[in-house]
């Protein structure tokens, strides 16, 4: 997954015609007939709907997990692959850090009047963020969650045993 964001898969890079989406859901929209839907939305469109492979990164919800989850993506279709975020890394899901700004920017302070009024927010603050957003500089790799991964695990091993 770190491999995609830096434009490679199995050490080779990315065509023009292969394209990485994050996706996740917010709390109350999760299911799979919603994931199934957004994906539709999305690979009906171009480019994706003419992509040589659209790389769906997602992390581990019941909406799509596991083998079933990536059998019915690509039973649907077939150009998509689904790569799942590490157990408990969801964090590494670059829209989990778009989720966390809009949650901070326009969700907060939860003073709707009712639905369309909250609707109403988001899609200002959507329209403003793309007007004004730069694209995310993701730079940990592979490299760093390894070294991450060994100073967990060096401290892990310093803990006393319950």
């Amino acid at each position: 997954m770190l491999d995609l964001y830096a434009g490679t898969f199995e050490g080779k890079r990315l065509r023009r015609d292969e394209f990485v989406v994050s996706a996740d859901e917010m709390p109350s929209t999760t299911g799979i007939t919603p994931f199934a839907q957004l994906v539709a939305q999305v690979m009906g469109q171009e480019p994706y709907a003419s992509a040589r492979r659209v790389f769906w990164i997602v992390d581990n919800s019941s909406s799509h997990n596991g083998w079933a989850a990536a059998d019915r993506l690509r039973a649907d279709w077939p150009r998509a692959l689904l790569v799942h975020t590490p157990i408990h890394a969801s964090w590494l899901n670059q829209v989990e850090i778009y989720l966390s700004i809009v949650k901070r920017k326009a969700l907060t302070p939860r003073d709707f009047v009712d639905l369309a009024d909250a609707e109403d927010r988001l899609h200002r603050f959507e329209w403003y963020y793309e007007a004004s957003a730069a694209p995310f500089e993701w730079k940990f790799t592979r490299a760093d969650l390894a070294v991450l991964l060994r100073r967990l695990a060096a401290r892990q091993s310093l803990q006393p045993a319950a």
